[in-house]
């Protein structure tokens, strides 16, 4: 059996495991799809994540050195590459009710021929809908963080929308925008191919931020009032600076993207001027800004019913498509090393 692992920073290679039977409580799934996750997978994939050297303290909600006696947030050589799977359950837990044989799933876990997960209450276990899409099924957890910032945005009705980076994420948050009742939608990304998807999906114009002084683009197609809203999810320190010259007096900035540091920033210039709100949003944060009426549970059931039911189209993000046994290397050349060259990359078994 083969498993997908980071074995040094930006190398990627197929590994053998030994599988298992199931535990009482837990379903083995017989992978036939899958996908990375091409953001902050990639900030651990390159070693540049805080996580290695320093953990989250939850009491203190800060970052703090782990002890020289912990083990590292990211052991390279174990660590395993990907986000969703879609397959089969091949075996059964004498404790599993809620699924049988042969139902076919998605879930998260890591890209290998098998996974095995809890099936006993266990929400985040999904059985597929007949016909149902694995491109949109492996697009459920970057569904999520699209629809936080949507709403973290706080977007209305009539409102100036301008979504800055066209991944997965911000390709679904264009959809969700425009399905909100946005009466412009602006995608902000330098690659021509994304762009073109966008259009398709709900934006009314693409903006390619290369040479182009993007917060004076954006007044010009705004009557000069800037947006309302402005969802960034490129994590670039001269993208939020575009956003603040471009952002509508009071208007809100919702702060998607785990950002890289900053080298080349003012928050003077128009940032002092605009009046701007920056929140950042995270959809797997609890509790969110709209606890307890929405919780982690009700955005990730919210999330996959607009998946299943086609409310989203994510067949177009989900590009390319490579084999699991072509999957290191184009985990290398297409998540790390030449991302303009993807949106989502998906994998076969």
């Amino acid at each position: 059996m083969k498993k997908l692992v980071a074995s040094a920073p930006r190398v990627a290679a197929l590994v053998e495991y030994q599988d298992r039977p199931v535990a009482a409580n837990e379903v083995k799934i017989q992978v036939a799809f899958g996908a990375p996750k091409h953001g902050t997978e990639v900030v651990d994939f390159r070693a540049a994540s805080p996580f290695i050297d320093e953990e989250f303290n939850g009491e203190w909600n800060l970052f703090v050195p782990r002890r020289e006696d912990a083990a590292r947030g990211i052991e390279f050589g174990k660590f395993q590459l990907g986000n969703m799977v879609v397959g089969e359950v091949i075996e059964l837990g004498s404790k599993v009710t809620e699924y049988q044989l042969g139902d076919r799933v998605c879930t998260y876990g890591p890209l290998q021929e098998t996974v095995i997960c809890n099936g006993v209450n266990n929400y985040k276990l999904r059985k597929m809908p007949a016909g149902a899409s694995w491109k949109n099924a492996v697009c459920y957890d970057p569904a999520q963080f699209a629809m936080s910032g949507v709403r973290d945005g706080n977007v209305r009705v009539g409102d100036f929308v301008v979504i800055v980076g066209l991944g997965a994420i911000g390709q679904i948050a264009v959809q969700l925008a425009k399905k909100a009742g946005a009466a412009m939608v602006i995608g902000v990304d330098p690659i021509a191919h994304r762009g073109e998807i966008a259009k398709r999906h709900g934006a009314d114009v693409w903006l390619n931020p290369i040479g182009t002084d993007i917060g004076l683009e954006i007044k010009k197609l705004t009557g000069k009032l800037g947006a309302d809203v402005i969802i960034e999810t490129s994590g670039h320190d001269t993208a939020l600076q575009a956003a603040l010259r471009g952002i509508a007096y009071g208007g809100t900035i919702s702060y998607v993207a785990f950002a890289k540091p900053f080298h080349d920033f003012n928050l003077g210039r128009e940032a002092h001027f605009n009046n701007a709100k920056i929140v950042f949003s995270r959809g797997s944060s609890e509790p969110n800004p709209d606890y307890p009426r929405w919780d982690r549970k009700r955005i990730e059931e919210t999330c996959w019913s607009l998946l299943m039911n086609g409310y989203l189209n994510c067949e177009d993000l989900i590009d390319p498509v490579v084999t699991f046994h072509n999957s290191a290397e184009s985990y290398m050349k297409y998540v790390d090393q030449h991302p303009d060259l993807s949106i989502k990359m998906g994998v076969t078994f």
